[in-house]
Parts: structure tokens; C-alpha cells; sequence
């Protein structure tokens, strides 16, 4: 089974959310993914300072950002008065979000954007609000032309640290696509794939 890129004819700019970066870090290569593509980048000032953590520092996300910013590559942005007011009653009201997915979504609802959100509750009330499906970190990982910048090999290395080290949510019905990519070698060690104590059941008991 193919996948079904959302962002393959789409330019529109890109309001990325916390563990968006957080997967992007994880390839190892997310500046060039993030320079490959056509989609000017946009992260919100308050998901910049989720990142503003111990764990987030040792690891390097927070100065991940940073580079990215200093070097024009993303735009951080305040929320103006109106957007805060949504990010507070998307913070506030049950079931609340975090204060990443709430930011993504008031910038993209208020200002025509592209959200990138891969948590099941974000991508809820993302879809009830705006009426579109929003991207995934899989989307931009596997973008036409992020494959092409990075090559075969890079490409399917860039894909498994995602999965591997930052845990990268993926769509269910994308499973057998993205195992097909990285090898079902590599895939015993993403445990965070959908189905992934069914998956190694099945192929332990052949």
C-alpha cells in the first residue's frame, strides 16, 4: 500500500507542532528536510518554549529550533490577542490540549495555515475547528522531495531515527508502507508503531 502524501501539491505555509521538531531532530538531517521543501515553515514563540527544557537541551531540540530560526529557515511567532483567546479555551476547556497543539492550531485557524500535528486529540479538535485533516511529521519525512535531497539511503535512515529515537506517531493504515520502507529488520526496533506487538507476534509465529 502507497501513501498518500497531503503535502505533495500543497505550498501552503506550515505551523508545526512540539513533537513535530522533535521528530524532524530525531532523522538527523531535518534542516535539509525542512530546506527541501516548497512550504514556508512557521513555529509558534509558545512551542519554542516546550522546548525550553532540560531534556530538550540535553538533546539537542531547543538549539535544533534555534538554528532554524537564526538561519531564516523557520519563523517563530507571537500569537496576537485574538489567538491567544482560542489557545486559552483550547488549554482550558476539557478535553484540554497542551499548550503546543493549542498555539499550532490558533495560528493555523486564524491565519489560513497548514497545521502539522501528530497527537490523536490535537488532530481532533484541529479537524472540528479548521475542517481539514492536518499533516503529519510522516508527511514531511516522506515528501517527494525530501526524498530526493536526501537520497534512497538517507531517505530510509532519515525515516527510522524518526521512528526509533523520536518515537514519530504515524497513521495506522501507513504501517505497512513506512515497514516496507525501513526493512522489518529496522522496524522491531520502532516500537512505536501502530500494531507493533501484533505485527512481531504474527511474524515470530511463522
Amino acid at each position: 500500500m502507497t501513501y498518500s502524501n497531503s503535502l505533495s501539491d500543497n505550498n501552503v505555509p506550515l505551523v508545526l507542532d512540539t513533537s513535530v521538531l522533535i521528530n524532524l531532530h530525531a532523522t538527523r538531517c531535518g534542516v535539509d528536510i525542512l530546506t527541501s521543501i516548497p512550504n514556508p515553515i512557521i513555529v509558534a514563540n509558545v512551542v519554542a518554549g516546550e522546548l525550553e527544557n532540560e531534556t530538550s537541551r540535553r538533546n539537542g531540540e531547543e538549539a535544533f529550533l534555534g538554528a532554524l530560526s537564526a538561519a531564516g529557515h523557520v519563523s517563530l511567532l507571537d500569537l496576537t490577542d485574538q489567538e491567544f483567546e482560542m489557545f486559552f479555551e483550547l488549554t482550558s476547556v476539557s478535553p484540554s490540549l497542551d499548550d503546543g497543539e493549542a498555539a499550532t492550531i490558533a495560528l493555523a485557524s486564524a491565519r489560513g495555515l497548514f497545521p502539522v500535528i501528530d497527537e490523536k486529540r490535537g488532530r481532533t479538535r484541529a479537524n472540528a475547528i479548521m475542517g481539514v485533516e492536518p499533516a503529519w511529521s510522516l508527511d514531511l519525512v516522506l515528501h517527494p522531495v525530501t526524498a530526493d535531497s536526501l537520497g534512497a539511503e538517507g531517505h530510509r535512515e532519515a525515516l527510522f531515527r524518526a521512528l526509533r529515537d523520536g518515537r514519530m506517531r504515524i497513521p495506522p493504515e501507513s504501517t505497512s508502507h513506512v515497514v516496507s520502507i525501513i526493512g522489518i529488520e529496522n522496524a522491531e526496533y520502532c516500537t512505536c508503531l501502530p500494531g507493533y506487538k501484533q505485527l512481531f507476534a504474527r511474524r515470530d509465529q511463522r
